[in-house]
């Protein structure tokens, strides 16, 4: 269990060398975006999209019921960053949504829209475990996206691009040590992305370009 004393805030905010991701990332993974606990909004404020964990999908055929990534199998427990895209169906409220601002908030890191493509990409931060603070017995992969979206988009297809390691699951003595670890998970997730290298060329962050090839998330 996580030492209910010591805090985290002395984390570093910037993960790895500014230059691009290197072995074994980048990892790819897709499939659809499917309910999970229940609990991502509700008890902790930080909506999940859950993709299935199923590492016998051929990453060429990817379906509803299991998440295209055979690395999967032998990934190692706990918190990855990188960038997620999702194509929404054209009703959804942020099918088409350009913003852009100044201040590095959810929706600050907007994402951008491509015309040849229906896929959005957006920054993110995930874990892959069973979640010992809540007893999983089933792993899951939970996928918090850097964005306030103004509605749910159960079924859409998403893909991830996997560009890092945060740190390893932990158990806590309570919810408030879990919530406050989670957060400065997402600050490091945004700041280590606000890199040329490490912002796709196709456009991502408040419209910007980095030099990332991110071609497979838009395809």
């Amino acid at each position: 269990m996580a030492d209910p004393t010591k805090t985290t805030d002395a984390r570093p905010r910037i993960l790895y060398a500014d230059t691009s991701p290197s072995p074994p990332f980048p990892l790819r993974m897709e499939g659809s975006v499917i309910s999970g606990f229940g609990r991502g909004s509700k008890e902790l404020g930080i909506p999940t999209a859950n993709l299935p964990v199923d590492s016998s999908s051929s990453s060429s055929s990817p379906s509803s019921s299991s998440a295209s990534a055979p690395w999967l199998a032998t990934a190692r427990s706990g918190v990855y960053f990188g960038w997620a895209s999702l194509s929404l169906p054209p009703e959804h409220p942020d099918s088409t949504t350009t913003t852009t601002t100044a201040t590095a908030t959810d929706n600050d890191l907007a994402p951008s829209s491509s015309s040849s493509s229906s896929f959005q990409i957006y920054p993110m931060v995930m874990s892959i475990g069973y979640n010992p603070f809540y007893k999983n017995t089933v792993r899951s992969a939970e996928v918090h996206v850097l964005h306030a979206f103004g509605a749910d988009f159960y079924g859409a297809p998403m893909r991830l691009l996997v560009l890092g390691f945060v740190r390893d699951e932990l158990d806590y003595a309570g919810l408030e040590a879990l919530v406050t670890d989670i957060r400065i998970d997402c600050d490091v997730a945004r700041q280590s992305l606000a890199r040329d290298a490490w912002t796709p060329a196709e456009g991502v962050v408040g419209g910007r370009r980095g030099t990332l090839d991110g071609s497979w998330l838009v395809r």
